[in-house]
């Protein structure tokens, strides 16, 4: 697949590839799109360890057109072409390019692969309605059969149930549709098409035939030549094209089709070894829990226990749990900012350790918490539903928040090993979650496992070694997580004894 030589099979004592010692240096360029910021990284691998530089970073708000909660795409553009036209300016030779993005959402386009409308945010609430209505059509037992992704009602699959409803859609007119990175990968390259982890996160690709479902596309009624071609992680697009071929240092640039989804390239990055005694969690604004599978397991008790099946790199299968995650902690910040106190992430953890235990929990599934606004106001009417004491202070928000992520945590890996048949002893955390040293303390005192946390960076590190891998400098996946381990730090959590039985009873109780 990725279709480059083997350049190195030993390791050192450090653990570094010896054959890349004296080779020649690699510089790649990862554009990573999040649901809140972007950034151009510039990665250099030399000497079998990896190095990242932010070249530009920019924020990604959503913006209200026509009623609708929409993402911005000229303004992501332009920021993206300000980063690349900074890391041109360094005068280095890059051998690739690759964007990664959240999954779901998309674009709709023309024939000449412009967009026809704005994009719009999962987070809209368009879809509240879509999956009762597609039930009538096609029950959801068959759909899980088909796809093996989990019911949330953003999936791309009900927002396309949403856009046919419409009146005001240009879906009829459009020739073709692509998810929010392979967009950029095709505005980088030309080349439309989808690769395969991004588009196993829609609900309308079958992991097991490798390719679109042809019965949800009848379900929805649309026509199939809008579904692009698929293409597998580490796919080479090309070459760029248009305006940044002028460049000198990208004339001959790669475009790569990494994972495209932005939690498949951070899975790609968890530093672990071969065995299977290991899960991972991706924490970030979501927190995604799962292991890595060869197959997909798309049964019911897998259904019924909401368990997802997306692509990873080389065919392997992110075997995962969507999970509220830091989100509602940025909402509440976001709410507090508004009313005139502003915190930092630090000042806010500080907070929470000094407050102690909370006396309140919350099921993260509850859909309240995955919507935009008011959250205080909707942890607190929660806790009053619920028969628990409001939090009292933001230090106080800050534990429960904190605290459910982890005893959530707790139960979806006890699911988790039931479904894989696996027992596992450590918890990979990577991502921007992974910097709260007190959710990792408190996520081993939930779990009983011990946790690994890092590297923060996972998504860009995974996004341009896969590049490195699909250009043939780097051989597996497994040296590939070899270089990640030599080339970033980690930091142990052992677990403790901060949840009792009591409190673990209640959680259950209160999320049954």
């Amino acid at each position: 697949m990725h279709g480059g030589p083997l350049l190195y099979s030993r390791l050192d004592e450090k653990g570094v590839p010896r054959m890349l010692r004296g080779m020649s240096t690699f510089h790649y360029l990862g554009v990573d799109l999040g649901a809140e910021s972007g950034r151009v990284m510039l990665g250099t691998l030399s000497e079998g360890r990896l190095s990242l530089e932010e070249i530009h970073r920019f924020p990604n708000l959503g913006r209200k057109v026509n009623e609708k909660l929409t993402w911005n795409l000229p303004e992501l553009e332009t920021q993206i072409f300000a980063g690349l036209e900074k890391a041109a300016q360094r005068g280095l030779a890059i051998s690739g390019l690759s964007a990664d993005s959240w999954g779901v959402d998309y674009v709709l386009l023309d024939e000449q692969g412009n967009a026809l409308a704005p994009a719009v945010c999962y987070r809209d609430p368009r879809t509240e309605e879509s999956p009762a209505r597609l039930f009538k059509k096609l029950p959801f037992a068959e759909i899980y059969a088909e796809t093996g992704i989990q019911l949330m009602a953003i999936n791309t699959l009900f927002q396309f149930e949403a856009e046919q409803r419409d009146p005001a859609s240009l879906l009829p007119k459009a020739h073709h549709f692509l998810p929010i990175a392979d967009y950029f990968n095709a505005r980088f390259s030309g080349v439309a098409a989808v690769e395969q982890s991004l588009a196993s996160t829609t609900q309308i690709y079958n992991p097991e035939t490798q390719d679109w479902s042809p019965k949800l596309i009848a379900a929805l009624g649309l026509a199939p030549s809008i579904f692009p071609r698929i293409v597998p992680s580490g796919t080479v697009l090309g070459p760029v094209t248009g305006e940044l071929q002028r460049h000198a240092t990208l004339s001959g640039t790669q475009v790569i089709a990494t994972c495209s989804h932005d939690t498949g390239d951070a899975v790609a990055a968890v530093p672990a070894g071969a065995g299977d005694d290991w899960a991972y969690l991706s924490s970030g604004t979501w927190s995604l829990l799962g292991a890595e599978i060869p197959k997909p397991v798309m049964t019911e008790v897998a259904r019924e226990a909401g368990f997802t099946n997306e692509v990873g790199v080389g065919g392997t299968i992110r075997f995962l749990k969507n999970i509220a995650g830091l989100w509602v902690l940025q909402e509440c910040r976001r709410a507090w900012e508004a009313a005139g106190k502003t915190l930092t992430y630090e000042e806010l953890t500080q907070l929470a350790i000094a407050h102690g235990p909370a006396a309140a929990h919350l099921s993260l599934a509850d859909p309240r918490f995955l919507s935009t606004g008011k959250m205080p106001e909707k942890i607190a009417a929660f806790c009053v539903e619920t028969g628990q004491p409001v939090p009292a202070s933001e230090g106080a928000f800050v534990r429960t928040i904190l605290e459910s992520l982890a005893l959530t945590y707790a139960q979806t890996l006890a699911g988790l090993e039931k479904l894989t048949g696996r027992s596992f002893k450590t918890l990979h955390i990577v991502g921007g979650g992974s910097r709260s040293g007190l959710l990792n303390q408190l996520a081993a005192d939930a779990t009983g496992l011990t946790v690994r946390s890092g590297p923060v960076e996972a998504t860009a590190i995974g996004n341009i070694l896969i590049q490195a891998l699909a250009l043939g400098h780097l051989g597996s996946l497994g040296e590939l997580r070899r270089v990640v381990e030599a080339s970033f730090p980690t930091q142990t959590f052992v677990p403790g004894p901060a949840f009792s039985n009591e409190v673990r009873a209640k959680f259950k109780q209160l999320t049954a």
